[in-house]
């Protein structure tokens, strides 16, 4: 998340008053958008309808299954976040891994699970996909497979009265953070710290939640002042949140986000290829305009593509 991962916030919330934090683990009980702002899911009725191509890439033990296990931490809205009725997971995470899982020949069912529990699931094959804002990096590639499908950036968010002003990572000295565990957000604000105190400024005061609606809340009450996620995610919270949210500053490290895979278990390459077609069929594009984040399109997928 941020979530870069990203994971990268269900800021469709019932105004900030009535915010509660969201469900985790997978028992879905999450706070979710309210039903006026959302857009239908994909069927999950529907039957997966396969091209041929990517489905005989698919390892037989998978196979064998007929379905996917999907994770993703359904706080973090527009790409995964609890839909009106309180316990379906929704966003456009879902809709591709939904449209993955038709090229593939399995029915993807997608399970909302925090953050920071998804990698290690993988790694135990809980899960066959990941798919909650992953940033691919370097450090997680030597744990679990990527394929990316996305870029984005970080942005900063603030109260829109009230509230304060940086313009990048260095005017977060002295400043108080609020962000999702397990995020490259976390990582970020932990890593300003020493140089804070290099140029002889306080160090920013970092707090870290189970998920983003705990950190939203943070910035809401005023316990913290400001809150760091994907561009995307920073985006739609903003729009959604009636006026109790503005962005400031300039977005900073745009990197791709990954299908998230068990390391070494083949799965990468039929996920690559099921991309590559929804890609050239149009259908990932169509995910991404339904959401409003085609700017984050990408044109190749690649399979383990961290930049750092």
């Amino acid at each position: 998340m941020s979530h870069l991962p990203k994971r990268l916030a269900t800021f469709g919330l019932v105004a900030f008053a009535t915010v509660a934090a969201a469900g985790c683990g997978s028992s879905g009980n999450s706070t979710g958008a309210s039903s006026s702002t959302q857009k239908p899911s994909t069927s999950s009725t529907q039957k997966p309808a396969t091209s041929g191509a990517a489905a005989g890439l698919v390892p037989a033990a998978v196979k064998s299954k007929g379905s996917l296990a999907v994770a993703a931490d359904a706080t973090y809205a527009p790409m995964e976040f609890i839909g009106p009725d309180g316990k379906t997971v929704e966003g456009a995470d879902v809709d591709l891994a939904k449209a993955i899982g038709d090229k593939l020949g399995l029915k993807a069912g997608v399970k909302n699970a925090t953050f920071d529990s998804i990698i290690p699931g993988l790694a135990a094959n809980k899960y066959d996909l990941g798919m909650s804002s992953f940033t691919d990096t370097k450090e997680r590639e030597k744990t679990i497979d990527f394929v990316t499908y996305f870029s984005a950036g970080t942005s900063f968010y603030t109260k829109a009265q009230g509230g304060t002003e940086v313009t990048g990572l260095a005017d977060l000295c002295g400043k108080k953070v609020a962000v999702e565990k397990g995020t490259t957000q976390a990582d970020d604000v932990t890593a300003q710290m020493p140089k804070c105190k290099a140029a002889g400024k306080p160090a920013p005061t970092l707090s870290v939640f189970p998920d983003q609606n705990g950190a939203n809340l943070a910035i809401a009450n005023g316990r913290s002042q400001i809150g760091m996620a994907d561009s995307p995610v920073a985006d739609y919270q903003v729009k959604k949140s009636n006026g109790t949210f503005k962005l400031t500053g300039t977005p900073y490290g745009t990197a791709p986000y990954g299908v998230a895979i068990p390391k070494g278990n083949g799965m990468a390459k039929a996920v690559q290829a099921a991309l590559k077609e929804l890609i050239g069929g149009g259908q990932y594009k169509a995910i991404l305009d339904k959401w409003g984040i085609a700017d984050g399109a990408i044109t190749t997928p690649t399979i383990n593509g961290a930049q750092s």
